[in-house]
């Protein structure tokens, strides 16, 4: 599994919210918690790791963006995300104000 997280890896990017809303709109944004790894998250989901995505699911660490999310990235249209593409959906990670 190293070379295939390697190879995810490679994919990690950085985006403002507003490259993000396309696709919100298609339904395929994956919020992760700030305390779990972008890599780990997008080798489970990619890997069907079905166990430990639920996991993180039943502990509401990621979810899809709820109402309130969006409405605070509505605002600041230029709130930088880690993303990482693990197809269908785009897996991201808001990164903090410094």
């Amino acid at each position: 599994m190293p070379d295939f997280r390697a190879e995810l890896a490679e994919n990690l990017d950085e985006s403002e919210w507003e490259w993000l809303i396309p696709h919100v709109k298609r339904d395929a944004v994956i919020v992760v918690a700030s305390g779990l790894d972008l890599l780990d998250v997008g080798v489970a989901i990619a890997t069907d790791n079905i166990p430990q995505v639920q996991i993180w699911i039943d502990e509401q660490l990621i979810t899809k963006p709820n109402p309130e999310q969006l409405g605070e990235w509505n605002a600041n249209p230029q709130k930088r995300f880690q993303t990482l593409i693990v197809q269908p959906y785009v897996i991201v990670q808001e990164i903090a104000n410094t």
